[in-house]
């Protein structure tokens, strides 16, 4: 079972592929060895910076099934899990948790963009809380979906006994500070990108699942324990160096720059799956420089 509060870094891991596209499982296992090793707080398999939407079923169970034998035994397990359907996010997350994720995140159906308001996302979401086995965590990422979650959804799920959490991905502090107002006391509100990290901290926020985190974990969770410590200035330094490297694995270079960097930092990024383009020699250079500034190589 999961504690309610979440507190802690947690990688959105990425998944190795071979030359031909195969899932490099063996990296996968020597990236969990790693990141057993660094200061984190647990891992997320399927994940957008997994993509995951470029995997069937089959590959989707044996990640789980490798996260869940090779993880360190005190770190929290997350399955991203969520479909279009309501049918099948039920389906997958129960299986997800017979192979022994602690808790799914649940992606907001978006296909049909136009039809899903406020009441269609509050219907899906309860739904499947209703009907499955481990307890779930809302996916809010505009980025991707084109929807952004209101407040009043965010207020209404998080009283659900089942839905515990959200990861919301927006970066977006202002909207964080008005789901702080609205959301059940014993919610899980998290940051889903380390660009809005530090201020996430000073506004009470413990928990965050961002890209960053697979290429430079202990940096990300520097930033918290700094905080706690009360040496804010430490905290902040760390986060403003670390900023540009956000930067460079998500927005800039997206999933490609991520693996890339990953690499120069001793983790096994692998290659990309088709559609998905590799980076241009200008473009590795360019993050090459990036992770110097920061001293991270």
């Amino acid at each position: 079972m999961i504690d309610q509060r979440i507190k802690g870094v947690i990688p959105p891991m990425i998944t190795p592929f071979k030359e031909n596209g195969d899932v490099d499982y063996d990296k996968h296992i020597a990236n969990m060895e790693h990141w057993n090793e660094d200061r984190l707080s647990g891992y997320l398999v399927l994940g957008s910076n997994s993509e995951a939407a470029y995997l069937n079923e089959k590959e989707k169970i044996k990640l789980i099934e490798l996260t869940v034998k090779h993880a360190k035994k005190d770190r929290l397990i997350l399955a991203g899990t969520g479909m279009e359907s309501a049918r099948e996010t039920i389906a997958f997350t129960n299986k997800a948790a017979d192979l022994g994720a602690q808790g799914a995140l649940i992606l907001t159906p978006s296909y049909y963009h136009a039809k899903m308001n406020d009441e269609a996302q509050i219907n899906f979401f309860r739904h499947v809380a209703d009907n499955v086995k481990i307890p779930v965590l809302i996916y809010n990422v505009p980025a991707f979906t084109h929807i952004n979650l209101s407040a009043h959804t965010v207020s209404t799920l998080s009283r659900h006994p089942n839905i515990i959490g959200m990861k919301d991905s927006t970066g977006n502090v202002p909207q964080l500070v008005n789901f702080l107002n609205v959301i059940a006391d014993n919610f899980n509100l998290m940051v889903g990108t380390a660009s809005a990290w530090f201020p996430a901290l000073g506004l009470g926020i413990t928990g965050g699942i961002f890209a960053l985190a697979n290429c430079a974990p202990n940096e990300c969770t520097l930033v918290q324990t700094a905080y706690d410590e009360g040496d804010y200035d430490k905290s902040r330094e760390t986060y403003v160096r670390m900023f540009p490297v956000n930067a460079a694995v998500t927005a800039t270079f997206g999933v490609a720059g991520l693996k890339y960097a990953s690499n120069l930092l001793g983790y096994q990024g692998g290659f990309i799956r088709n559609p998905l383009l590799p980076l241009k020699q200008e473009d590795e250079e360019k993050i090459q420089a990036i992770l110097q500034t920061a001293k991270l190589i």
